[in-house]
């Protein structure tokens, strides 16, 4: 089943075709597709072990081997590094919390600052200071001499996005931002996927909670097993009870 992308959007920054990917000799995806429009939320959704977290890890060029086209703003990445693709814009934010537990949160933040960026036709990029954070994540402006470590889990979480968007990406890869954490941290996490798509920039997420996705994304693909078996609009998804029992109930 599949759906046009949205009209709003514009040309994908992001496209897989016929990616496949490995884990010895264990085959983990099979020819995904998908894309992400500018200014677009976009979810992928699966029990555990559908392969969502799989998919980001062989965008950024993390762990799997890998096969297939993966482009980003025009650029190939399947022979880049992890880090040449971060360069090009496009930001990771993984499953597990990685912070410099002995580094205060503000110190945290500076690890992950870079230069401004612009869009390709001379627009001002997505910007970000440490001003903005602090409103985006109020639970983290009053306590930026504390060490990342004396924080909750909850905190350490958005502290991860946070310092990811310091880089300044055109495009962020969130891995399961509502898992194991508080309702106070998911309302904060649904407000910063909203205010990044507000100023432009596009969000791949891989997510289980249904509910926490309706909130923030305008097109969900369910993977099951490593494939796609649905790719649709979001409140199509979430009015398919076929599809949810099939794929996403526990």
């Amino acid at each position: 089943m599949s759906q046009a992308r949205n009209s709003a959007a514009t040309a994908p920054l992001l496209t897989l075709a016929g990616v496949n990917a490995w884990y010895g000799a264990a085959h983990i995806l099979h020819d995904i597709a998908l894309d992400v429009g500018q200014g677009e939320v976009v979810a992928l959704m699966g029990r555990n072990g559908a392969g969502k977290s799989t998919t980001l890890k062989a965008i950024m060029g993390l762990g799997p081997k890998r096969d297939g086209q993966i482009r980003f703003m025009g650029h190939a990445l399947e022979k880049r590094q992890p880090y040449e693709v971060a360069r090009l814009g496009l930001g990771y934010v993984p499953e597990d919390r990685r912070i410099f537990t002995e580094l205060t949160i503000k110190e945290n933040l500076m690890t992950g600052r870079q230069a401004e960026r612009t869009w390709p036709d001379g627009r001002p990029g997505l910007n970000w200071t440490v001003q903005a954070i602090d409103e985006l994540f109020p639970n983290l402006a009053g306590m930026k001499d504390r060490p990342a470590g004396a924080i909750s889990g909850g905190e350490q979480q958005m502290l991860t996005v946070a310092r990811t968007l310091m880089g300044n990406p055109y495009m962020l890869l969130l891995d399961e931002p509502s898992e194991g954490v508080a309702p106070v941290i998911i309302e904060q996490m649904v407000s910063m996927i909203l205010a990044l798509k507000a100023r432009g920039a596009s969000v791949l997420l891989s997510e289980q909670n249904i509910h926490f996705a309706r909130l923030v994304a305008d097109r969900a693909y369910v993977l099951e097993k490593g494939a796609i078996r649905y790719s649709g609009s979001m409140s199509d998804l979430a009015e398919n009870e076929q599809v949810r029992r099939s794929y996403l109930s526990l």
